[in-house]
Parts: structure tokens; C-alpha cells; sequence
């Protein structure tokens, strides 16, 4: 294993490392002068843990990982059980478990396990999923999906369903089953409405209209598309944004950081940020293509898969493009959770490149 260390992707690493540097700034740059001046040291210090767990599932031999797929499955719906009987509420939401001086999310690293589940369901398959498949793909997913949905993170929930398609369109999956899955998937939006909480219709009512109430549900959008339009083509300056250092701005350095970086750097630094975000998921799909096995690909296509619907999803409800769900930015919005899990998987895409040629 020891020689397999010079096919680590170094360049996709240093491209994260980037990333994560630039959000950090940011973080500090968002909240001097707040209550959350010290988030950024914590940042840090995720950022620490984070590299440790990479370097640890780096030398996780991925085919081991896929072996026990059916124990991480059954020991993730524990977990989200344990949270939904014992986990603390922050926000009139149960997501978290304290463990030491941190809170744990425990959703986020749920998201690795069904990434290695959805792998391993469609490497062993021989033949194209048929429906059948398709029905016990759904049960597997959708468990981990309702119990999130019950704490309730409607954000993250929908974070789950991107690793499913993914694998079943890699899996063989025909366009015509996959066109009448997705009409099915509209038929069933209404009823999904009438379960959804009062705050959670009045973000997606804002969506639309968020004009119809500047003061509370369309607050979040307006003031973040003023943030973005205000930073025009060179930004701000860094910790000079108006928008973002008038508190105008809730929560600038989670959900909201792009548009407090887009305030202070302006469209040529958005475009920036983009840009390493396009070049980090074209080396994955890379890597997926370079993959010893169809299991080690799937693996790494599930990194992407959560990782561009994290983005588009960001960046697009931060222009007013998408609803406002609770979705970070990957590696540079503050929390610790999301920022771990990210690395825990890059350690993973990391062992199936240097795997390339190990028998």
C-alpha cells in the first residue's frame, strides 16, 4: 500500500485544502465584531479532524467498506433513531447529539453510509434495476430519508435523493423508466405539501413571491440577493460588505457565506469559487472513471452526486433561483459535521484511486 501513496490525487486535494482556506477567511471576514467572531477557530480545528479522517479512510480498503454496507445501513438508522429520542433541539429542530464541547449532525455522516450502500446495491447487479429494484432501492433510501425528515431537516432529506438517482442511471437505469419515476415523483408533490410544517411552506411560498413578505419569510432571500448585487464586479473589499456587516445578512457564515463572499469579492470572485468547485468535481468524475471496479466508481460518483446538488442547490438559493432550505456550501460553510463528512468521503475517493494497480 505504501506505493500506491504516489497515485494520491494531490492536485484535487490541494484544490479542497483551497476551498476550505477560502471559507475559513470568509467565516472570519462574515462575523468580526459579532457574537460569532470565534466560529472561524472552530472552523479550524474541524478542519484538523477532518484531515485526520481522510488520512484514516484513505487507508480503509474501500472493498472492506462495501462488505459491511449492510451494518453501516443498520447502524445509521440507529443513529437516527438515537437522535430523534435523545438528541438536542436547537431551532425547534432535533438534529444534533453533544459529544464533548461539539454537536454532532448526526444526518451529515448518514449521507456516507448510504453512499456506500447505493455502491454496493448496484455493483453486485448484473442486469439493467428494474422496477423491483427500483422499489427496494427506494425503501432503502427513503428509511434514513423520513427519519431526517422527522427531526424535521427537510435540507438534508433532500440531500439523500441525489445518491439514488445517480446510482440507478449509472446502474443502467433506461431513460424511459427514469421519465416515468420522475412524472410519478410530480404526482406526488401535493400530497408531500400537506406534510410539510408551516415554516418549511412559507420558505418555498418565498421562493416565488418573497416580495409578498420582505419581513419575515422573504427576509433571508432579499437581503442575500442585495448582498450579491452590491458586491458588482470586484466586490467590497474583505469585512467591508454593507449588507454583511450590518447583520442585514442572518447567519452569514453558514447557509448564506456565498453571498457574503459574492459582497466583499464581487462576480469575479464568485466566479472564482465556482470555478474550483467545477475543477474539484471534474477530478472526481475522474477518478470515478479511472476506478479499478464498477463499486469503486459508484462510490466516488456518490461524492459528486451530494456535493453538486449541495452546490447548485447553495449558490441557487442564495440568488433566488432556489428555496431556502437549510443546505450549506460544502468546505466552506461553518459547521463542523458537514465539513467532516466531506473529508471522511474524499479519504474514500482517495483509496480507490491509489487502488488503481492493487490486486
Amino acid at each position: 500500500m505504501r506505493s500506491a501513496w504516489r497515485d494520491f490525487d494531490w492536485f484535487l486535494f490541494a484544490l479542497v485544502l483551497l476551498v476550505c482556506a477560502i471559507g475559513i477567511v470568509e467565516i472570519y471576514s462574515a462575523t468580526l465584531g459579532t457574537k460569532f467572531a470565534s466560529v472561524y477557530i472552530k472552523q479550524i480545528y474541524f478542519l484538523g479532524a477532518g484531515l485526520f479522517l481522510m488520512a484514516v479512510f484513505s487507508r480503509i480498503d474501500y472493498k472492506a467498506l462495501l462488505e459491511v454496507a449492510p451494518w453501516l445501513y443498520v447502524a445509521s438508522v440507529g443513529a437516527l433513531l438515537t437522535v430523534l429520542v435523545v438528541g438536542r433541539a436547537i431551532f425547534h429542530s432535533r438534529r444534533w447529539i453533544p459529544i464533548g464541547g461539539a454537536h454532532l449532525q448526526v444526518s451529515e455522516f448518514v449521507k456516507l453510509a448510504i453512499i456506500i450502500v447505493v455502491a454496493r446495491f448496484f455493483a453486485e447487479s448484473k442486469a439493467p434495476p428494474g422496477f423491483g429494484d427500483v422499489l427496494r432501492l427506494g425503501a432503502l433510501v427513503g428509511v434514513p430519508m423520513l427519519l431526517v425528515l422527522a427531526e424535521p431537516d427537510l435540507g438534508t432529506t433532500l440531500t439523500y435523493a441525489p445518491i439514488a438517482v445517480v446510482g440507478l442511471l449509472l446502474g443502467g437505469l433506461s431513460w424511459r423508466r427514469f421519465g416515468v419515476l420522475l412524472l410519478g415523483f410530480v404526482l406526488v408533490l401535493p400530497l408531500a405539501w400537506h406534510h410539510l410544517h408551516p415554516y418549511q411552506k412559507a420558505r418555498l411560498v418565498s421562493f416565488v413571491h418573497p416580495e409578498a413578505d420582505p419581513l419575515h419569510s422573504g427576509y433571508q432571500v432579499l437581503q442575500s440577493k442585495i448582498a450579491v448585487g452590491s458586491g458588482g464586479l470586484w466586490g467590497k473589499g474583505m469585512a467591508q460588505g454593507s449588507q454583511t456587516r450590518g447583520e442585514f445578512l442572518p447567519v452569514p457564515q453558514t447557509d448564506f457565506i456565498f453571498a457574503a463572499f459574492a459582497e466583499e469579492h464581487g462576480f469575479v470572485g464568485a466566479i472564482i469559487v465556482l470555478a474550483l468547485y467545477f475543477l474539484i468535481l471534474t477530478r472526481l468524475i475522474q477518478g470515478a472513471q479511472l476506478a479499478p471496479d464498477k463499486g469503486g466508481g459508484l462510490l466516488i460518483m456518490g461524492l459528486v452526486a451530494v456535493l453538486a446538488f449541495h452546490i447548485l442547490v447553495n449558490v441557487g438559493m442564495v440568488v433566488g433561483f432556489m428555496p431556502v432550505t437549510g443546505i450549506p456550501l460544502p468546505l466552506m460553510s461553518s459547521g463542523g459535521s458537514s465539513l467532516l463528512f466531506c473529508f471522511a468521503a474524499l479519504g474514500m475517493v482517495m483509496n480507490v484511486r491509489m487502488r488503481r494497480f492493487v490486486n
